[in-house]
């Protein structure tokens, strides 16, 4: 059974549709659409499989999409790879037009990507997301971020560019990695602390159940019903946060609970060998140990998280080379800080959290370095 979730921004409003039978609806949704053509820009990773399968059901309506494939991995969130897409959508024959719709599907990479290029080609295309990876199911696929890194940091590049529709297809998780679905785990775990303690006890209580690995078939042996509502929950989370401040300005900056350190921590270990999620999963870490020691979050509360995310197997510990000198300096560049001072979100508790601006070095470097294994 398919739940439907509303992003309520007024003439930008969308659905995001979550179940087994998200190909089917991301089909239906396009002829609705109707556009004059569909560009699907997609993952090498993710082409060969879910691309051929959305391919051979546009064909049974009568559309042909153009096929746009760069080279997955977020070290290819580049303006680079950008310019390829663009290269590829703008010389096809026949020419586009403002009808057009872009297609993301694959991770939160090609969410980005997507979202991006359509933003800029003929000054706005529409666009429709189809994510196949839980991390982009819960956390990219919502909101309207779209963009690709700079060498600075990441996703310092990019524009809100809402899509007419999400269409998440549960069933498409099932050849990912465990660890992949781990990454997208740590954002539920996110969402949990800045707005749903009930839906935290809910993930830890299933964290067997959820990375449930089917040795036989070789692939993963969650529940469709169980994963449907994990989605959709997260999924809900962030449509009311969007839906109050779709820039930024505000409440939305709640979303970057365990990002502000973690997207340094991403940087300075390198995106190959700590995925995203793995990166949240230890800023988190390192917010709410920063949250104890000025008095705000309870020993109690931080330990609930740090048990959930040790449940799922995500990381809590850094590796003994990071420099804690390196991580502050990553932190200057980060594109939600204010007037030359880093901000980071802290809990309170579990489901209630505010922005403060004026983390220090020292406070950072020290947990840092109690952190490293």
């Amino acid at each position: 059974m398919n739940k439907t979730i509303h992003v309520d921004l007024g003439e930008r409003s969308y659905d995001v549709t979550v179940g087994p039978d998200g190909m089917d609806t991301l089909v239906e949704v396009l002829a609705r659409l109707e556009p004059t053509r569909v560009i699907v820009v997609t993952e090498t990773n993710v082409g060969p499989n879910c691309g051929a399968l959305l391919t051979h059901l546009l064909d049974e309506q009568g559309i042909v999409p153009e096929i746009v494939v760069f080279e997955a991995g977020e070290v290819h969130k580049t303006l680079d790879t950008a310019s390829m897409v663009l290269d590829q959508i703008l010389t096809a024959e026949p020419a586009i037009d403002r009808k057009a719709v872009v297609v993301a599907l694959g991770g939160g990479v090609a969410g980005d990507i997507a979202g991006f290029v359509a933003a800029v080609t003929l000054r706005g295309l529409r666009w429709v997301q189809c994510p196949t990876s839980l991390l982009a199911d819960v956390d990219a696929s919502v909101g309207g971020k779209t963009g690709v890194d700079h060498a600075s940091g990441k996703n310092l590049i990019g524009a809100f560019h809402q899509p007419s529709a999400v269409c998440i297809d549960v069933e498409s998780l099932r050849t990912l990695p465990l660890e992949h679905l781990r990454n997208g785990l740590a954002e539920c775990v996110k969402h949990a602390v800045i707005r749903d303690a009930d839906l935290l006890e809910w993930i830890a209580e299933r964290a067997d159940s959820l990375t449930m690995w089917d040795y036989d078939d070789e692939e993963l042996a969650f529940d469709a019903t169980e994963m449907t509502e994990l989605i959709a929950r997260n999924v809900a989370i962030k449509a009311a946060v969007v839906s109050a401040d779709e820039k930024e300005a505000g409440e939305r900056a709640h979303l970057n609970f365990g990002h502000t350190v973690g997207h340094a921590f991403e940087t300075a270990i390198g995106y190959e060998q700590c995925l995203h999620g793995q990166a949240v999963s230890l800023g988190m870490i390192a917010a709410n140990e920063i949250a104890v020691r000025r008095g705000l979050l309870g020993v109690a509360c931080r330990d609930r998280v740090r048990a959930a995310l040790e449940a799922l197997q995500l990381p809590v510990t850094l590796p003994a080379d990071v420099d804690a000198a390196e991580i502050w300096s990553i932190m200057q560049h980060d594109k939600k800080n204010r007037g030359g001072k880093v901000r980071m979100v802290l809990a309170s508790r579990i489901g209630e959290v505010d922005i403060y601006d004026d983390i220090t070095e020292a406070e950072v470097s020290a947990v840092v370095n109690d952190m490293k294994s």
